[in-house]
This record gives C-alpha cells, sequence and structure tokens, in this order.
C-alpha cells in the first residue's frame, strides 16, 4: 500500500536557506550582466575589425574587406598557429603528469597540513605574472643555477642552453600555469572516496594498476577541468616565448601583439585572434561535449 506524503513535505522548502538562495542569485546578476556585456561588445569589435583596414597612417577603418581572412591561409601564419598548439599540448601534458603526484599527495596524504600546502602552491602565483617570468628566465639562463648545476653532475656542457629554445618556452609555460591543473584535481582527489583505492589495490594488485583502472577514471573530471584551464592560456601566453624563447619559437600571441603595436596592423591583428580563438573555441565544446555524455552515463 503505497504510503500518502504529508501535506507539508509536498510543500516547496521556504525560509533562510530559499531565501538566501534567492538573495545571492539577485547579488550575482549585476556582475555577471556586466562582464557578459563587455565580452560579447569586445568579440564583436574584434570580429568586426577583422574585416577592416588600414589608411596611410595606420589608424584602423571598418568596412568589408576579406584580405585579412584570407591571409590566415599564409604558411607563416599556419606554422606559428600550429607551433603554439604544439607548445600549449606539452604543456598540458607536462603539467598533468607533474600535478597529478602532487595533488595525490596533498588530497590523500596531506592530514591537517593540506590548506597550508594549497596556500603555499596558490599564493606564488598572486605575484605579477611578468615578474614571474623574470625571476624564471633567471634561473633558467646560460649562467643560472639550475645549468650551473646540471653541468657540475655532468649531465649537461658548456655549449647547453635552455633559454631561446622551444625547451625554455615550454619552461615558462609549466611554470606559469602548473596550478591551474592542481587545484582542479586536488579537488577531484578530494571528493574521491578512499575506498575505492583500497578496493582497487585488492582487485588489481598494484598502486599503478589501482591509479590507472581506479584512481584516474575517477578524477577524469578535474584532470580534463585543469587541461581546459590551462590550454587556454598558454595558447594565447606571448611573454614566456619573448623572454625565453627566440625568433623562431615566437607563437601566435607574439604575433598578435606585433600586428596591433608594432605592426599598426589591427585588423589583421583582429583576423588572427578570431583564428586563435576559434581553434580554443573547438577545444573547450569537446570539453563540453564528453563533460554531458559523462554526466549522462553516471545518471543512468
Amino acid at each position: 500500500m503505497a504510503l500518502r506524503k504529508r501535506p507539508e513535505e509536498s510543500r516547496p522548502r521556504s525560509g533562510p536557506s530559499a531565501s538566501g538562495t534567492r538573495l545571492w542569485t539577485w547579488l550575482m546578476i549585476p556582475g555577471t550582466l556586466w562582464m557578459t556585456g563587455f565580452l560579447i561588445a569586445s568579440l564583436l569589435l574584434v570580429a568586426t575589425l577583422a574585416f577592416g583596414t588600414t589608411d596611410a597612417l595606420g589608424n584602423p577603418r571598418f568596412g568589408l574587406n576579406f584580405e585579412n581572412i584570407a591571409a590566415m591561409t599564409d604558411p607563416a601564419y599556419r606554422a606559428v598557429l600550429l607551433r603554439s598548439l604544439g607548445y600549449a599540448l606539452l604543456t598540458c601534458l607536462i603539467c598533468l603528469v607533474v600535478a597529478y603526484p602532487v595533488a595525490y599527495a596533498i588530497a590523500l596524504h596531506g592530514g591537517r597540513f593540506k590548506n597550508l600546502l594549497i596556500a603555499a602552491i596558490v599564493v606564488p602565483f598572486f605575484a605579477n605574472y611578468l615578474v614571474r617570468m623574470y625571476g624564471w628566465s633567471v634561473v633558467l639562463s646560460d649562467d643560472g643555477p639550475l645549468l650551473k648545476v646540471l653541468r657540475a653532475v655532468g649531465l649537461a656542457d658548456s655549449d647547453t642552453k635552455i633559454l631561446q629554445t622551444g625547451t625554455g618556452v615550454i619552461a615558462g609555460l609549466v611554470y606559469g600555469f602548473i596550478v591551474f591543473m592542481i587545484i582542479p584535481l586536488y579537488a577531484a582527489l578530494e571528493r574521491m572516496d578512499v575506498s575505492l583505492i583500497e578496493a582497487g589495490r585488492d582487485l588489481y594488485g598494484g598502486p599503478l594498476r589501482t591509479f590507472f583502472f581506479v584512481t584516474l577514471p575517477a578524477t577524469r573530471q578535474g584532470a580534463m577541468a585543469g587541461c581546459v584551464l590551462v590550454l587556454l592560456p598558454a595558447m594565447g601566453d606571448f611573454v614566456s616565448a619573448q623572454l625565453m624563447g627566440g625568433p623562431d619559437q615566437i607563437m601566435i600571441g607574439n604575433l598578435i601583439q606585433d600586428k596591433f603595436f608594432q605592426g599598426q596592423n589591427w585588423p589583421l591583428g583582429s583576423a588572427l585572434t578570431m583564428l586563435m580563438m576559434a581553434v580554443l573555441f573547438i577545444g573547450v565544446l569537446g570539453y563540453l561535449r564528453r563533460t554531458r555524455k559523462d554526466e549522462a552515463e553516471a545518471t543512468r
């Protein structure tokens, strides 16, 4: 015999919690509208300017010119875009490999020092990005402490260089954005049921197999979120390539900066910006599609 719900059980909840939720919703609306409005306005401005031209003095003029769009087929621009994408993907991979043990150790073995350890990782990130990159370039310089140690142990010689190479650019990107990978992984590991790891050890018989068959699938959402958070800024970064790379390591961010400031060609810079954003949009779309698929599978 089915039990009938009491009238008070079927009523929607009301009280302090409901009113508090409505209050926070109303408080979020102004900031959300402000940020969304400026985002849409800036995107429309850049997209419109991509079809413009420049006058004799280099000032941008709106119009309907497809030369800037056609210029995207230039092999030189395509090479820079592919290099930027390759650097960003490699940065994601290195950050994932380095961040997983750090997040795992803090989340599962940090004990009462978890918050302190996370603060030790996050607080230096609030320092100015340019200042941090200058400091990192000193560490990686030819006379810096890293190469001195490597030469002392015989892993490098006097001709070994890190700066002005692709390795230096990737090292700068990893150093600059690895915190974006650690935090989502830490959050995913913190939410994971520890008993799954213990059961995995009983089933698979080793920590490595347990990680790949239990921990990694359980924290896949955190890893995917971290990859997106690293890929987006790494793709458009220009500071690392400028300070730690050479002419053969420029990224699309450097190219856009040059078109806007040194080259005084804002329409072409806008077209390059839209090209970069199109590539990033494809990546974000794939992430959202995969997230929806995982949520659908979880609710079955």
